[in-house]
């Protein structure tokens, strides 16, 4: 199977917004359980997929700010 650039885009797209869904909802699980062990390694995690080469590579959102602001929501 050929990827076309919209299904790359579309793919890219995909993986960021499930890490901003993953990382809004470990934040909200923190804000009411500060200790809940899964939540924490989840911020982790999406915090180093956000700050890393690869999130550079898949956008040109500013991964800092894009936590910035889902840090407000919360």
């Amino acid at each position: 199977m050929i990827m076309t650039e919209n299904g790359i885009e579309n793919l890219a797209h995909a993986i960021i917004l499930q890490a901003v869904k993953d990382y809004r909802k470990a934040l909200k699980i923190l804000k009411r359980n500060p200790r809940h062990k899964e939540s924490k390694e989840m911020v982790a995690d999406c915090e180093g997929f956000f700050l890393s080469k690869w999130f550079t590579t898949l956008t040109n959102i500013d991964g800092k700010v894009l936590m910035e602001k889902l840090k407000k929501e919360v």
